[in-house]
């Protein structure tokens, strides 16, 4: 059972959840992140030789890959932190200004 309540101007402070505790358990799945971003990487996929290491990087599981190989970027998720970026050897990835 959930412990989530619905707070109102007329909550008493008693009622109040203790600060900082989690209430219900979470998942990065459920809530799209990726509007976060305020720069964001671009795939050229004629350069890219498909080493992954963009995607052993990528701390948001943003690379999106299919039979081995990259196929795109999931900006639903994508932060925007450029680690992928930066550790493309080929210049496959290029980090923008999001728009």
């Amino acid at each position: 059972m959930s412990k989530r309540m619905n707070v109102s101007p007329e909550t008493k402070w008693h009622e109040l959840p203790i600060g900082g505790e989690v209430l219900d358990a979470g998942n990065a799945a459920d809530f799209k992140t990726g509007d976060w971003r305020s720069m964001k990487p671009v795939w050229h996929e004629d350069k890219c030789k498909h080493c992954m290491f963009c995607w052993a990087v990528c701390p948001d599981m943003s690379i999106e890959v299919k039979d081995g190989k990259m196929v795109g970027i999931d900006y639903d998720f994508c932060k925007g932190c450029g680690v992928c970026t930066a550790q493309c050897k080929f210049g496959a990835l290029d980090f923008v200004i999001e728009e």
